[in-house]
């Protein structure tokens, strides 16, 4: 199992947890935490026992963005992973899921900051839980600079652009009260428990037929842009072939004889 010392990974049943773990500086990205994260997406994708991931921080931070001087730091600190940067420019962007979506649903378990970096990470998971206090938002163009990671693109077509524009165009921050109500989180639970409601939330999914997983999220991502005429023919071929496999069987047998039915890519 992968990691680096800015990044942790465990297994919690069928979900793979990968944990940001730089407490004492909020989880601010790092060229190990970058390498991790990446490593983490392509370990979950590679292994058919993972269900679902859970991604979340330590130390009552999710993430309070990019670390600059990290990534511009001593060479003799973590040069492994400066290099692992410099021979794939892209790894960065993947990790932080820019130019990269794991197959497997990705649930983020959100306490305390998670902003610029964290906010734009964030827009690339699936389902997203946060504790009462958790603070949201972009604050790049309060530093004059520009959110990068996708949230010019990426914010408007997940949340009303009313709400998107505001978000970009005043850096303020958001409560996750405030981030609910405009439909960027889905769930608000009390401090210190949303790590474990987005458990709960994966083994509902880990529940259900692996193969129907990952094509419908396959489908919605796929489909998102086009229109409806073009997204149902889409849909049909991601979908159709799901009713030819052991699962899809499994799920009728299952229901027939009133048991749980008992996937066997896990």
């Amino acid at each position: 199992m992968g990691g680096t010392e800015h990044l942790t990974v465990q297994r919690e049943g069928a979900t793979l947890v990968l944990t940001l773990k730089r407490p004492d500086a909020r989880n601010a990205l790092s060229p190990a935490m970058l390498v991790g994260l990446y490593d983490g997406w392509i370990e979950a994708d590679a292994d058919d026992s993972v269900r679902s991931i859970v991604l979340t921080g330590a130390g009552g931070s999710f993430c309070a963005g990019m670390d600059l001087k990290a990534l511009a730091g001593d060479r003799m600190r973590g040069e492994e992973h400066r290099d692992r940067l410099k021979a794939d420019p892209d790894l960065h962007w993947k990790a932080m899921l820019r130019h990269h979506r794991p197959r497997k649903p990705v649930i983020a378990a959100v306490e305390g900051p998670c902003v610029a970096g964290g906010t734009e990470i964030l827009q690339g998971t699936d389902i997203r839980v946060a504790g009462e206090s958790a603070t949201f938002g972009l604050y790049e163009v309060r530093r004059g600079l520009f959110p990068i990671g996708g949230s010019t693109v990426r914010l408007q077509r997940q949340i009303p652009r009313t709400h998107a524009l505001e978000m970009l165009l005043t850096g303020r921050p958001y409560s996750a009260r405030e981030a609910a109500g405009i439909g960027l989180i889905g769930h608000v639970v009390p401090d210190g428990t949303a790590l474990a409601k987005a458990l709960e939330i994966a083994e509902r999914v880990n529940a259900c037929g692996p193969l129907a997983v990952e094509a419908v999220k396959a489908s919605v991502y796929e489909t998102a842009e086009m229109t409806e005429t073009d997204g149902l023919a889409a849909e049909l071929v991601r979908g159709w072939p799901v009713f030819d496999t052991a699962d899809a069987k499994e799920g009728a047998r299952a229901f027939a004889e009133k048991r749980p039915p008992l996937y066997k890519r896990a």
